[in-house]
């Protein structure tokens, strides 16, 4: 008796774990990060003469420390390896490591070649044997490149470089030293060349760029949809266009007479399911930009004006208004045993945002610490711990109380994320009527000594010399009679 007692215990434990196991699993599969999303890369590196071994040996360990930052799988990323000199040579094929350790083992194993710079047909083999051989095909992933070289090619590189575009290959390029030119990696890569071209001195200068690299790989594939801005279009995404806020709140006079911005209400519900808004995650370096007013009671409320949820209300991310003590609290993802952090921008930094006027807000997150700036100013930066993905499964919400459904009112002109960190300096609060003046007087002041010093000075040089000439008259010591 005390024997089947016994067994029936351990056969309920057995049962306890497995659906533990289960469920943990199945929470693991709605976690999304760069880690996760599904990708090909390829790299392309450059093995002739001018690397020289010991140099190839540093290639190999960027190479190993680029792969650490991805999961590999079918599911996740897939890595290829193309050496190339005078012919290129297959060092590893997409798809044939499922995992990190082997991958690693095979990328260290890779022997320098040696020859001649022929990068042009190295990328032509690698869109037919790796990318075009993919199981994965055309769509559905991102396909990546990239080409990492140390001087110019002994073929020609653009003609296969468009090939490759064509087929929906994103392509980035290094260039590691002088002898590397510029057009001929601008040639190689997509544009524009701010965002895919890269160049260092020397092949300890790549060590220095992998956390950039690294980001630039994450923005390709978590954040395909572009936003358009000026005369270039930027990844990232536009929330109040996803809310399909043009339908639902009542549109109004923004910062500026023709602007349109959106009055919402609490009859409106801003809100929408994860998966379809963030379905890869969130890149570790965006920035957060909100254009928005809100009077009356809301002033002294406390709400967040953009959240993130897990499937039981629990929050991940968000930006909190605390209207009672007038400060801005951003909350995101951690590893610790809460899964959560928040920092708090203290009153002296945010209060300006409770005037009851419109204000543009802007948050630059990094991996280490995130910075508030107000109608352009920069008013404070706080220490972060590394953040971690975000399960998707849960519900993304705009103007919320803290810790309810309802929603409050308030007016927003723009809300969105840029992928590109690097936007922060690009963006401006021009669009807010008092930063529009200040930036009016100082191009209005720069004008001024432009006009001094070029078109009112060269006129008055004609007097100068004459008061040149008569001046001893009035300095030399006059004569008594």
């Amino acid at each position: 008796m005390g024997y089947k007692a016994t067994s029936m215990h351990c056969v309920l434990r057995c049962l306890c774990f497995m659906l533990l196991h289960l469920f943990c699993a199945a929470q693991d599969e709605d976690i999304r990060s760069c880690r996760t999303a599904p990708c090909d890369l390829v790299f392309i590196l450059d093995g002739s003469w001018s690397v020289e071994d010991v140099n190839f040996e540093i290639v190999k360990r960027w190479l190993v420390n680029i792969t650490t930052s991805f999961n590999i799988g079918h599911k996740f990323t897939q890595v290829g390896v193309v050496q190339y000199s005078d012919d290129p040579i297959l060092e590893i094929p997409l798809g044939k490591y499922t995992s990190n350790k082997p991958l690693i083992k095979a990328m260290e194993s890779i022997q320098y070649m040696g020859g001649n710079t022929r990068t042009g047909t190295a990328i032509q083999f690698a869109t037919e044997k790796l990318f075009g051989l993919s199981e994965r095909g055309p769509s559905g992933v991102s396909r990546i490149a990239v080409v990492l070289t140390d001087g110019k090619s002994q073929d020609e590189v653009l003609k296969a470089a468009e090939v490759a575009r064509k087929k929906g290959v994103i392509m980035f390029a290094i260039g590691v030293g002088p002898e590397t030119e510029k057009a001929e990696l601008s040639n190689i890569a997509n544009k524009p060349s701010s965002t895919y071209v890269f160049s260092v001195e020397d092949y300890k200068g790549i060590s220095r760029i992998i956390q950039v690299i690294r980001q630039k790989l994450c923005e390709e594939t978590v954040c395909p949809a572009k936003i358009p801005i000026d005369s270039r279009d930027e990844k990232g995404f536009d929330i109040l266009l996803h809310l399909n806020l043009a339908k639902k709140a009542r549109k109004t006079q923004g910062t500026f007479y023709g602007t349109k911005a959106y009055e919402v209400t609490s009859r409106v519900d801003l809100s929408t399911a994860t998966r379809t808004l963030f379905p890869d995650g969130l890149p570790p370096s965006y920035v957060f930009v909100a254009t928005l007013r809100y009077k009356g009671s809301v002033v002294i409320e406390e709400w967040d004006l953009w959240r993130i949820q897990t499937r039981d209300g629990r929050p991940q991310m968000a930006v909190t208004l605390n209207g009672v003590d007038r400060t801005v609290m951003f909350t995101t993802t951690s590893g610790g045993p809460s899964g959560t952090q928040t920092v708090t921008f203290s009153q002296q930094t945010a209060k300006q945002l409770f005037d009851e006027k419109w204000h543009q807000m802007r948050l630059l997150v990094t991996e280490e610490d995130v910075t508030l700036y107000v109608d352009d100013l920069e008013m404070e930066s706080l220490s972060l711990e590394p953040p971690v993905g975000i399960f998707i499964n849960g519900k993304t919400q705009v103007g919320k109380y803290v810790n309810k459904e309802t929603t409050v009112p308030f007016e927003i002109q723009k809300l969105r994320i840029y992928c590109d960190p690097e936007q922060n300096t690009r963006e401006t609060a021009c669009e807010i009527p008092g930063v529009v003046s200040t930036v009016l007087y100082i191009m209005s002041f720069f004008y001024d000594v432009w006009n001094f010093y070029f078109i009112e000075f060269p006129k008055m040089m004609p007097i100068a010399t004459t008061f040149s000439q008569v001046q001893p008259i009035y300095t030399s010591t006059p004569k008594l009679p």
